[in-house]
């Protein structure tokens, strides 16, 4: 996808969640140059992958196959003693004619928010 895409994916997930009240964890919108000054208190966001995720699925048609997603919560297998958490919590957001393929996961479980 192009850097244009998703910013532009990243800005209408912000505003769907502005309109609903949905408030995000303020490291939903730290710039890169944030991430930089930020030290060990963000390990868990940067180790459990969370955040934003903004995906076609490598086939560039974003608007039929697709979707933008921030997860809020998520545990790590590889480092299942610091983060034992077995599930995740993701906010999704599919525009009308959107889709995504179907999955699961082995060791995990979702809370999906539509």
């Amino acid at each position: 996808m192009k850097r244009s895409e998703i910013n532009k994916a990243l800005r209408e997930l912000e505003a769907m969640c502005k309109k609903y009240h949905c408030y995000l964890p303020p490291f939903c919108s730290f710039t890169p140059n944030e991430w930089q000054s930020k030290g060990h208190e963000y390990d868990e966001v940067r180790e459990c992958m969370l955040g934003w995720d903004i995906t076609d699925y490598g086939q560039g048609k974003f608007n039929e196959l697709g979707f933008s997603l921030i997860t809020i919560r998520n545990g790590n297998r590889k480092l299942a003693d610091k983060y034992p958490k077995v599930y995740a919590e993701k906010l999704l957001f599919l525009k009308e004619g959107q889709y995504s393929p179907n999955h699961f996961h082995w060791h995990k479980m979702e809370d999906i928010i539509n």
